[in-house]
């Protein structure tokens, strides 16, 4: 035990470094996955034949490739054909691109939830469908969305180590730097677990918070 303390108090400065990469990726690629997202539902949503291809398949087409060779081709085959990317930034593109498509069914579940008879009445008494989306729809399906949002937010903060394989020196790949240089393993990744669980449980319990206010209203 006073082992583990000791190297716990050399090693967690640098985790540390490595955990505020952590944050910054998942915060941007967080907003980029909403954005995405909310637009690719929004194509589902509208019935137009065209934009509901598009967004159905570009769903299948990013769903049914793994992640981890989602961030090797915008890293690694991006630049053959001149886009050049930092690692940071070719994590946050990869991760919130990949995530999109699993917000966007979050998000067209909120809606297609909705009664559709509301949404009938407002286009009677003269809604357009921006109006309507904004007035009947959006208020309704956050409430919805919102717990199922949040499990897709720990989601996503876990699968940022993802980016280690790509150079990113976030968490999981600042904990492989130290063991490889100290061999000290079972501190170095104790320490590691640790800190992910630190991290995910207060929206583990904001979620089951949101789940159980949501659920009896």
């Amino acid at each position: 035990m006073t082992g583990f303390l000791a190297g716990a108090a050399d090693y967690l400065p640098i985790l540390m470094e490595g955990v505020v990469l952590t944050l910054v990726v998942t915060l941007f690629s967080v907003m980029i996955s909403t954005g995405l997202g909310f637009v690719w539902a929004i194509m589902t949503w509208s019935r137009i034949p065209v934009l509901v291809w598009i967004s159905r398949t570009f769903i299948t087409v990013i769903r049914g490739i793994p992640i981890i060779v989602q961030l090797f081709y915008i890293y690694f085959v991006m630049p053959d054909i001149g886009i050049n990317l930092t690692a940071v930034q070719a994590g946050i593109i990869g991760l919130g691109i990949a995530y999109s498509a699993y917000q966007a069914e979050n998000f067209r579940a909120g809606i297609e939830a909705i009664d559709r008879g509301q949404i009938e009445a407002a286009h009677s008494i003269g809604m357009t469908d921006w109006l309507v989306m904004r007035r009947v729809i959006m208020p309704q399906a956050v409430r919805i969305v919102l717990p199922p949002f949040g499990n897709t937010i720990i989601m996503m903060l876990k699968d940022s180590s993802l980016v280690s394989t790509i150079t990113v020196a976030e968490l999981t790949r600042q904990g492989q730097l130290i063991a490889a240089s100290t061999f000290d393993n079972m501190t170095v990744f104790t320490l590691v677990a640790l800190i992910y669980l630190a991290l995910s449980l207060p929206l583990t319990f904001l979620t089951r918070h949101l789940e159980r206010r949501y659920s009896q209203s």
